[in-house]
């Protein structure tokens, strides 16, 4: 009987397999979107609690900051949470292009906290520092309790990020990419964290400044990783252009249908995950209003399937002179 069993449970494994695919190819965007940023929710609520009283019963005021740069990353979570779902909403009459630039806007919220996290870091850092070398402050040594919090943050934190920044890219999302890149900026905080609290201990009380120092350099990383995710959700809120070279893929699938010539008054823009593209070309006056109108149905599903299904297009037809 075992020897049957085990001999059903070999020959069910294959659609074992191919149902477990076929339910990760049906989760539908959002809910991957929503799971994973759940998932980070979680453990940033469990690390900020564990770092808040690591740093209080410690004595670190680093691992403190370190905390407070977890509070950052579970506020930024409720955001992607609130915005993606907005996102996803169809087109309506108030919103005809859809809703897609509201994760743009997730991603900007999201920059400009890391931003502020970055240079508040960078400022209680400074103090320290400062008060150590000109005004004889002494810095307390922080506990072990607070260097085992630094330890457990950067693994986890890690894990996490490699995990979101995974599912960012597969599902294409601004907001759940940028929210990765915070699990991330955390991980690097905590590394300075630990390398602060490991030498006030280890070292003695002539190395205590490690902390703040280390803290300094990870507030510059944050501050230029809040840029990097800023620059280009800007760029997407004020409507810049696609690259030059994406245009000039445009234009080239374009002109792969014979009948068209000239395109011209090429304007593109992003609109959250996806992109619009309007153009004008040009065609044989003489030829009827349907047979222009199908080569034009054809660049566009040439087009999106170039660029996404959402992709957002308008051909407008000119007779060639």
């Amino acid at each position: 009987m075992q020897s049957i069993c085990g001999a059903i449970i070999v020959y069910l494994r294959p659609f074992k397999v191919i149902f477990e695919k076929c339910i990760i190819i049906m989760e539908s965007r959002e809910k991957k979107i929503e799971k994973v940023t759940l998932w980070g929710s979680f453990v940033n609520l469990v690390l900020l609690v564990f770092k808040f009283v690591a740093g209080f019963v410690g004595n670190s005021g680093a691992m403190i900051a370190d905390a407070v740069h977890s509070l950052s990353d579970f506020v930024t979570d409720i955001i992607v949470l609130l915005f993606v779902n907005i996102s996803s909403k169809p087109k309506d009459e108030s919103h005809e292009y859809g809703h897609g630039k509201y994760e743009t806007l997730a991603t900007s919220v999201i920059g400009i906290i890391l931003l502020c996290v970055g240079f508040g870091l960078f400022w209680e850092s400074f103090s320290r520092i400062w008060n150590f070398f000109v005004n004889d402050v002494l810095l307390e040594e922080p506990g072990y309790i607070a260097l085992v919090a630094a330890v457990a943050s950067i693994v986890v934190k890690e894990a996490l990020y490699q995990y979101t920044i995974r599912v960012g890219k597969q599902v294409n999302s601004q907001a759940v990419v940028a929210n990765a890149w915070h699990h991330r900026s955390d991980a690097f905080s905590s590394i300075g964290t630990m390398i602060g609290i490991g030498g006030a201990i280890l070292l003695g009380e002539n190395w205590r400044i490690l902390d703040p120092l280390a803290a300094l350099v990870v507030s510059i990383f944050i501050v230029r990783v809040s840029l990097l995710l800023l620059y280009p959700a800007i760029n997407d809120l004020l409507e810049v252009s696609l690259p030059k070279e994406t245009e000039q893929h445009i234009i080239a699938i374009i002109m792969e249908n014979p009948h068209v010539s000239k395109p011209h008054n090429l304007y593109t823009r992003r609109i959250g995950n996806t992109i619009a593209i309007e153009a004008h070309i040009r065609v044989d006056g003489s030829v009827s209003v349907r047979t222009a109108h199908e080569w034009t149905r054809e660049i566009e599903q040439k087009l999106r399937a170039c660029f996404g299904e959402k992709t957002h297009i308008m051909l407008h037809v000119e007779p060639l002179s």
